[in-house]
């Protein structure tokens, strides 16, 4: 489908060959183990995806934790968006993040890692416990080529960063990085606004628990990268057993066919609520992209919109935002983001608590995902619960 329009892609990618099948909607392969043709072309089938290949046309697909159709769909559909050779999926994020990791340290005896703070908490506690058998250096985005070694292995950025939605310019890192590979967490950009292997990236990574599945009920992770890189990912895959189930797999593929419409429809939304945020005289800061007027250039160079993910500081401090998240009735007080309903958290207390002291968000930061709803109906509910907060 080369040429064709981002919408059109997100809702045919992945669903070539289904005419042949007889089958309209992709359908879901259950199957934990597959017939084998014959021992020596199932031998070989096998071999290769333990390594990271791909399945034998004339091999099959042996077992689930080496290859699973539903899955594979999906990868190619989130390839295509990212403009990718491959994609990779996952039983988490978190699990996306440490095959990356594994890859990229563990099968090249590099095991030193960069990373540019701010960053999801789950990964800055990865990164930091050093339980993969890793060192990680963390820095600022300016400062990455001053702290690479002859071992290092990955350098790991987040753009927009969570909680704050920081930019980090993804190609000025890529540069300073030298040939080390380049892990962006791509999650609240989305394909849609974003592609870091255009700007030079190696892998581009998803929790797509969050806006490519979309709806709140499927957990998973997703890595576009090149073909060679992928070889990695899949070995660590089979190897850990970081499967992503084949039900999870169709669901994401069907998140991927309203993605374009869903996100730019929450960044309407969102952008119309930073700037009335941004009068409020409850709250301290607005972080949105943007609302600065852009002065790198980068939501015109690197990216295609500002997202629907908002961070604001509140007066009143901790226990202003403790009141206030728990006085929404539109927003939902919870974790996660991306999904079609609006969610509101405290990213110190809950997301970024194993965070250490000295990179942990403030007390008086609040996190705001945007949904579907009515922007008139979530604008009340934030001017109810600001009140709250006082």
């Amino acid at each position: 489908m080369a040429g064709t329009s981002f919408e059109t892609l997100a809702v045919h990618a992945g669903r070539d060959g289904l005419a042949a099948l007889g089958v309209h909607a992709p359908p879901i392969d259950l199957s934990t183990t597959n017939p084998l043709p014959d021992l020596e072309h199932g031998g070989d089938s096998y071999e290769s995806m333990a390594t990271g290949g791909r399945p034998l046309s004339d091999g099959g697909f042996v077992y689930a934790r080496l290859w699973n159709p539903t899955v594979a769909r999906f990868e190619e559909a989130l390839a295509a968006l990212e403009g990718a050779e491959a994609a990779v999926a996952f039983a988490s994020g978190m699990a996306a993040t440490t095959a990356a990791v594994l890859a990229t340290t563990a099968l090249t005896s590099k095991h030193h890692v960069v990373a540019v703070r701010p960053l999801y908490g789950g990964t800055d506690h990865l990164l930091a416990s050093g339980l993969l058998g890793t060192e990680t250096t963390f820095c600022a985005e300016t400062d990455v080529a001053a702290h690479l070694r002859p071992n290092t292995g990955l350098v790991v950025i987040e753009s927009p960063a969570n909680p704050t939605v920081e930019l980090v310019d993804i190609a000025a890192v890529v540069a300073q990085a030298g040939g080390v590979p380049v892990l962006v967490d791509n999650t609240f950009a989305t394909p849609v606004l974003q592609n870091p292997l255009a700007s030079g990236a190696t892998m581009s990574l998803h929790s797509a628990t969050k806006y490519l599945g979309g709806h709140g009920d499927v957990v998973a992770g997703v890595i576009a990268c090149s073909e060679d890189a992928a070889r990695g990912l899949r070995q660590v895959r089979a190897l850990t057993g970081a499967v992503l189930h084949p039900l999870a797999g169709y669901l994401l593929h069907r998140g991927l066919t309203t993605l374009p419409i869903r996100v730019r429809t929450q960044q309407e939304s969102a952008c119309r609520i930073a700037h009335w945020l941004g009068e409020q005289p409850d709250v301290l800061t607005v972080f949105y992209p943007g609302l600065d007027g852009d002065p790198r250039g980068l939501l015109t160079r690197q990216m295609r919109g500002t997202g629907a993910m908002i961070a604001i500081r509140l007066q009143g401090g901790y226990e202003a935002a403790r009141r206030m998240t728990s006085a929404v009735r539109v927003f939902t007080h919870a974790v996660s983001l991306g999904g079609v309903d609006s969610l509101i958290e405290h990213p110190a207390a809950l997301t970024h608590r194993p965070v250490t002291a000295d990179a942990r968000p403030r007390d008086d930061l609040v996190r705001l995902s945007v949904g579907l709803e009515n922007v008139d109906d979530l604008i009340a509910d934030l001017a109810s619960a600001l009140e709250a907060s006082r």
